[in-house]
């Protein structure tokens, strides 16, 4: 049962996950919402019967912070000048512990209201300068004991060829599962032993440098010992 469910579940993730991104997505529920950042329930047209998500389900933040903390990026061998952030090593995390402390609290909240037709979808976003906001988005979703993470965006630019002055054509907040430019970079997770295997070699396409999600066995890691912080999630009527 083990060696089939891993290939089920990835079927059904990258499915999921690429048909999420098509216009028509929209949000069902917000847990936490600033200009800044946002936690969301949104919901998932490619669930099937019988193939629903597993939630809504109770998991501790330090659960969550424990996914988190485990995501790491591994960046192209040649980094780009004014693309890449050239200060940080090759393979380093994806969340900063402050992140971590931060959303771990509104993504637990947030799969404990989810419904089994629903993902989570999360959002950040920092001003660069006075004409260019970086943005860190994606989304999750539990399918028995997988949490499946997609990263759509890590620190992406808006306007990376816009001239000086460009407003925002498009609101990114809208489409948090969308990547604004090709993103560079693969997702892994550490330790590799609490990632599920992945018995079908031909998969490996999908996960490319410019699709980015990452599969875990949350069940099987240590609660982190990253204190969440407390922000004020919006419960669901």
């Amino acid at each position: 049962m083990k060696s089939i469910l891993p290939h089920a579940l990835s079927v059904a993730a990258a499915i999921g996950f690429t048909a999420a991104c098509a216009p028509g997505q929209f949000t069902t529920a917000t847990i936490y919402d600033t200009p800044a950042a946002f936690v969301r329930l949104e919901l998932d047209r490619t669930v099937e019967t019988g193939r629903a998500h597993s939630h809504p389900l109770a998991i501790a933040p330090a659960q969550i912070a424990a996914v988190l903390a485990g995501v790491m990026i591994e960046e192209p061998f040649a980094k780009l000048p004014f693309y890449d952030d050239t200060s940080q090593p090759r393979r380093h995390r994806a969340f900063t512990e402050k992140e971590v402390a931060f959303f771990a609290p509104l993504l637990a909240s947030a799969l404990a209201q989810a419904t089994p037709e629903e993902i989570v979808t999360f959002y950040e976003s920092r001003d660069v300068s006075g004409t260019v906001r970086e943005v860190t988005s994606g989304g999750m979703f539990i399918q028995g004991e997988i949490l499946q993470l997609r990263l759509a965006n890590y620190r992406s630019h808006t306007h990376q060829s816009a001239d000086i002055g460009v407003a925002d054509t498009q609101d990114d907040r809208l489409t948090p599962l969308r990547s604004l430019a090709p993103q560079r970079g693969r997702l892994h997770f550490e330790p590799r032993s609490s990632m599920p295997p992945d018995p079908d070699q031909g998969l490996t396409g999908m996960f490319s440098w410019d699709h980015r999600e990452v599969a875990v066995l949350y069940r099987s890691l240590p609660p982190s010992q990253v204190a969440p912080a407390q922000p004020h999630p919006l419960v669901r009527p």
